[in-house]
């Protein structure tokens, strides 16, 4: 058992995206403006950052 908490992926973006095009954390950003605690990681098996969310322990 983990001791993490469960994640969502609210949204996946290819890492190859254009220069100085941060696609990943302008959505957390939106996200967090709308009160949703988002987060930007890099998932190395697919080559594309996630936008994840903490879910609140049950």
């Amino acid at each position: 058992m983990s001791d993490q908490p469960p994640r969502t992926v609210l949204e996946r973006f290819p890492a190859g995206g254009p220069r100085g095009s941060w696609p990943a954390d302008e959505y957390a950003a939106q996200q967090q403006a709308q009160g949703q605690p988002a987060r930007v990681v890099m998932d190395l098996r697919s080559d594309s950052f996630l936008v994840i969310a903490d879910s609140p322990a049950a």
